[in-house]
């Protein structure tokens, strides 16, 4: 199979050459990777951005990997929207611990015209902070997505999760075509798309590429890939799943970065449970974009503090915003660095 070049944006994947792909030597996958990466981005830098739960658990929805799903019993509290001014609080926090993007996450199947008013609040006062605005609140319709575009959110995070083969066997109460519909939607009215899956789910090396074509193939890329490992939550019907293969995960991040060259592939949910030295590949495989902060909606996250060590370490520094760099703020952030790569425990990666 011949290689995608650096240079070529392809639509038209077939599923025998992202197979090839995932196939090749692990060391030829991710120089490919890497090649492709230094071709588009900085290498030595990482996007940073936080996820809040605006709203938490009785979600309609029956995913079967989602501890908010209200047809399983994980303990989690379910609480209603949360006000505007906190929601606002919380990303000024989030704007001073170094993130660029703070994205907002409710557990709705679709927002209720009652709640949209406060939902385009929210994203007009954290935009108005200099932030990136970035939601996640369940299926769109047309005139909700014009709204929020309207509103100056400039992502929307919609996620296929997996193949369309094996999407039934995780979710029944929304199809996979609304799911793309909304996406759609997204485009057509201006915003940004963030959309990507889970590994660790029972599905199949031919899922996980099936799901990477149904994202590359569409008319324009996503502009993030979140690329989720299984965080296992009991109560919940994948509570006991197998593991997944670190070298898997790391392929996954590598072929999604050859596939979609110009996106932002995201180091997701699951993060918490892999060592420095996979999060060093996953960087070298083409990830860009990480969350900040101690929790992913409500299952946990590294904390702050181990980001900018591991940062230190590997001689990383949080991209800026391209659109309204604080170069005060971004100043700030990179002398944290480094003064934890002059620190005693930790040796200089950059020379």
């Amino acid at each position: 199979m011949s290689a995608s070049t650096p240079a070529t944006l392809r639509h038209d994947w077939s599923l025998a050459e992202v197979r090839a792909l995932f196939l090749q030597p692990f060391n030829d996958l991710l120089f490919q990777a890497q090649t492709v990466h230094r071709t588009h981005f900085d290498a030595n830098r990482v996007q940073v951005s936080t996820l809040l739960s605006i709203k938490t658990g009785a979600c309609p929805e029956d995913c079967k990997y989602c501890p908010q799903s209200g047809h399983y019993n994980s303990g989690l509290e379910k609480e209603k929207l949360m006000e505007v001014h906190k929601v606002l609080e919380e990303a000024v926090r989030a704007k001073a611990i170094g993130s660029t993007r703070f994205c907002m996450g409710a557990a709705w199947k679709h927002p209720s015209a009652k709640d949209m008013p406060y939902i385009l609040q929210m994203v007009k006062g954290v935009k108005a902070m200099g932030l990136e605005t970035c939601m996640t609140i369940g299926r769109l319709d047309w005139d909700q997505a014009k709204a929020l575009a309207q509103a100056g959110l400039d992502y929307y995070n919609h996620n296929l999760d997996t193949s369309p083969q094996f999407y039934g066997s995780i979710i029944t109460t929304r199809t996979y075509s609304e799911r793309l519909q909304t996406l759609a939607y997204v485009r057509d009215a201006g915003m940004k798309i963030c959309s990507g899956g889970i590994l660790g789910m029972g599905e199949s090396l031919d899922d996980r590429a099936n799901l990477l074509i149904q994202l590359a193939n569409l008319p324009e890329h996503p502009e993030s890939v979140p690329i989720n490992m299984l965080v296992k939550v009991a109560g919940t019907p994948l509570g006991n799943a197998k593991d997944t293969d670190p070298f898997d995960f790391i392929r996954m991040l590598a072929v999604t970065r050859i596939l979609m060259q110009q996106s932002h592939v995201r180091l997701s949910a699951g993060r918490e449970a892999m060592n420095e030295q996979m999060q060093a590949l996953a960087f070298f495989a083409g990830a860009n974009s990480i969350f900040y902060g101690d929790k992913l909606l409500t299952t946990t996250n590294p904390q702050i503090n181990q980001d900018i060590q591991l940062f230190a370490r590997l001689g990383i520094l949080p991209e800026e915003r391209e659109e309204h760099p604080d170069e005060v703020h971004q100043a700030a952030i990179e002398q944290a660095l480094v003064e934890q790569k002059s620190s005693a425990l930790f040796y200089s990666a950059v020379i």
